[in-house]
């Protein structure tokens, strides 16, 4: 029996409890049968690279998630920003948020997409999405708008550009929908080339 055919029908499973990911796929006409987060320990290991973060939580959320469901295609995804060498937390608290405005002020920046797609029998496939983001120098009173705003909450950086923050942006090169959550583009290519209708 050939793969496609041993994956025809099978189901796909969002290994993610993001809205924004959710809404993404839409865009594209995908629905995903079934929402499984994932919970893993999403501490950086010591001298890791944003880069290397963003493949290694993805790959470790499918891998949780396809356990759960051997009979779908599960694709995971995590979303990392860095600062050259530096990891930018997913903001929780103010002064969290407040550091990241400050080292984003007036400088670009990566933002790092890790994607990973776990086919029924197992095959998988990942890759990183890197999109470059510049924020203009921002003022003290747009640090505070912005904080007060609650915006940035639960998003790496500690912005999220589809929000208040688009008008701090002055540069993009790469994905725009890599920066929201997802690369669209890529995350199609990967299903169809695993053979699912994308």
């Amino acid at each position: 029996m050939s793969a496609a055919k041993a994956t025809a029908g099978a189901p796909l499973v969002l290994a993610s409890a993001s809205p924004r990911r959710v809404d993404l796929l839409a865009q594209i006409g995908i629905v995903p049968a079934a929402i499984d987060p994932a919970d893993i320990d999403e501490t950086p290991l010591a001298d890791e690279s944003p880069r290397r973060l963003a493949l290694r939580l993805a790959g470790a959320k499918a891998a949780a998630v396809a356990t759960r469901h051997p009979e779908a295609f599960v694709l995971a995804a995590d979303t990392v920003v860095g600062v050259g060498a530096r990891i930018l937390p997913k903001a929780e608290e103010e002064a969290e948020a407040k550091a990241c405005l400050r080292l984003l002020s007036g400088r670009r920046h990566h933002v790092y997409g890790g994607i990973c797609l776990i086919a029924p029998g197992g095959p998988v496939s990942s890759r990183v999405v890197d999109s470059t983001v510049a924020f203009k120098r921002l003022t003290a009173e747009e640090m505070a708008e912005y904080v007060a705003s609650g915006d940035w909450h639960g998003k790496a950086g500690g912005y999220g550009i589809q929000g208040l923050a688009a008008k701090y942006v002055s540069f993009i090169s790469g994905s725009y929908s890599n920066i929201v959550g997802l690369g669209l583009h890529e995350v199609a290519m990967m299903l169809r080339g695993a053979g699912f209708p994308a």
